[in-house]
């Protein structure tokens, strides 16, 4: 288990004399500073906003071309080794939606994952709650991830009496969930003013979609919910594609959590495992940054448009995402066949 103590406020020194209406003045300056910063990376994370020439997308792609492409020279960089997949959800598997309850994978893309866990170990990382992504992904063979890798649970087992059971593997950050529960109730409360605005409990952290809300209101949508948080020392706010983010203060994240499960699978300090993470968001960067650092497998991200990241591929789209899993499945049984 792991804790996290709340820090002690720094002990006052001294007094100086200062007029109340010019600190209030640099107090509204310092607040409208902060806003502007979050508006800023508000807008950031929304593809609508992103700018770039063909230049750029040439100069990009350079850098991290299409794992299309590129699938020949992938695979020779994996023979020989174990081929472990990791899978982000939204924007993943399925399609960015307005309502984050409708995000359904397709079914043909159900049975390319299905196909693709009968080949490589697979697991799903999503900040998604594991139930949730579960009950879309509706695959019982797979690991699954949850809450930005907190819930973390392994293929369901049958026993010799058919039983199924359910193997939970690793939850980080239990001690959090009466605090978390408390902060969804407020920040539902607190943001039913901003309509479009969306509160979802993940269970180890908490999601504020801002995908439906008017772009003028998104600087008083983050002022709501910091207003929240400021009790809350324990939990920090982090941002997504569309959406802010609420988690506990522990040094947990998608790159942890694939850390974790090449472990639990045997492959802590392999040299012949070769992990592959495909993602779309932030969160993800956590992800791509520890395979780099490893020196091992490799990050695709799934974007349209140019970003800063640490993965060495791309593609644009779930639909290339799922025919690229369709090629490794292909590739992997003509293998075995040969």
């Amino acid at each position: 288990m792991v804790t996290v103590s709340a820090q002690k406020p720094p002990a006052p020194h001294g007094y100086i004399s200062i007029s109340t209406k010019r600190l209030l003045h640099n107090l509204e300056i310092n607040a409208g500073a902060r806003a502007s910063v979050w508006v800023d990376s508000m807008r950031a994370s929304s593809p609508t906003h992103i700018k770039s020439t063909p230049d750029d997308q040439g100069a990009w792609n350079l850098h991290h071309p299409s794992a299309l492409e590129m699938f020949e020279q992938i695979i020779d960089a994996s023979k020989g080794k174990q081929i472990i997949m990791f899978l982000d959800y939204d924007g993943t598997l399925s399609p960015i939606v307005e309502d984050p309850d409708r995000a359904f994978m397709s079914n043909k893309m159900r049975k390319t994952v299905r196909k693709l866990a009968k080949c490589f170990p697979t697991a799903i990382v999503s900040g998604r709650c594991r139930d949730k992504v579960y009950k879309f992904v509706k695959l019982a063979e797979l690991y699954y991830a949850g809450s930005h890798g907190m819930d973390i649970k392994g293929p369901e087992k049958r026993s010799k009496t058919d039983k199924v059971t359910e193997h939970v593997i690793f939850q980080p950050a239990s001690e959090f969930l009466p605090m978390i529960d408390e902060v969804y109730k407020q920040l539902v409360e607190t943001t039913k003013s901003t309509p479009g605005a969306k509160v979802e409990n993940n269970k180890f952290c908490l999601s504020v979609h801002f995908r439906c809300v008017d772009e003028k209101k998104w600087s008083g949508l983050a002022q709501q919910v910091k207003s929240v948080l400021k009790e809350y020392p324990k939990l920090r706010l982090t941002q997504g594609r569309k959406v802010l983010e609420i988690r506990p203060t522990i040094k947990w994240d998608k790159g942890k959590a694939l850390e974790f499960l090449l472990e639990s699978l045997g492959f802590a300090n392999c040299t012949d495992v070769f992990p592959v993470y495909i993602g779309d968001d932030r969160t993800d960067e956590d992800a791509f940054k520890i395979l780099r650092d490893r020196g091992q497998g490799f990050g695709i991200l799934v974007s349209k448009y140019p970003k800063d990241t640490n993965a060495s591929y791309s593609l644009q789209e779930p639909d290339e995402v799922m025919d690229f899993l369709r090629r490794l499945v292909e590739w992997k049984q003509l293998s075995m066949g040969a």
